[in-house]
């Protein structure tokens, strides 16, 4: 247990960034071009709107933690408490360049309700999550009869709050039933790795442990 346990600090470690960043938000940075209005969903202590700041974004963000908040609103950040699932629906349409929804939408009520308000407000959509078709976590339900656990799934089935876990082939599923066109895609290895842009999407959903999608809407 303890050699495993180390194992997956180690790779978490790894999955950032020279700056320390974690190595998904960098790429999630990457989609989003300067002086962009951005609202980052579900945003945390403010570590991805932090970076987007400084890289001349006009950050704000939205979170359901009251710590949450008030760790960006200590930073500086344009923060407010609010729902994805409720309170989405308030936002004008067309408010904003970018919506961001950085592992997140595993644990939204309605995560195709919660996509199709983001592509409403948002000229560009970006979502990551945790992929749930992975083959470490294939191997943990298969042979050990349990629910999976892994750095990028590291609670206990009764204490997590992913309730709609999706594989990235579902994912690209839910994306087709929402009208979404899907720009750009990038998908993660346990180490922070970029996958090959040239591997099948069979091959991303078996063995990348995140993905990172860009959408627009579709015609």
């Amino acid at each position: 247990m303890l050699m495993r346990l180390n194992h997956d600090l180690t790779m978490a470690e790894a999955a950032r960034g020279p700056g320390g960043a974690r190595i998904d938000l960098l790429v999630v940075a990457d989609m989003v071009r300067t002086g962009a209005r951005v609202l980052d969903v579900g945003c945390g202590d403010g570590e991805l709107l932090q970076l987007l700041e400084s890289r001349g974004v006009d950050g704000r963000g939205i979170e359901l933690s009251r710590a949450g908040v008030n760790q960006g609103v200590a930073k500086g950040l344009a923060v407010v408490q609010g729902d994805a699932d409720t309170d989405l629906e308030d936002y004008p349409n067309d408010g904003f360049d970018f919506v961001i929804l950085s592992q997140t939408i595993q644990a939204t009520r309605q995560p195709r309700v919660v996509l199709e308000h983001m592509l409403r407000i948002g000229r560009y959509a970006i979502v990551s999550f945790p992929n749930f078709g992975h083959w470490r976590i294939r191997r943990q339900i298969a042979l050990g009869g349990h629910m999976p656990h892994t750095h990028n799934l590291p609670y206990a089935w009764y204490e997590s709050p992913n309730i709609h876990l999706c594989s990235i082939r579902d994912f690209r599923q839910l994306c087709l039933v929402c009208g979404a066109k899907i720009e750009q895609a990038v998908a993660l290895n346990a180490w922070g790795g970029r996958m090959r842009l040239k591997m099948p999407w069979w091959f991303w959903n078996l063995f990348s442990e995140q993905a990172v999608f860009l959408l627009s809407r579709g015609s």
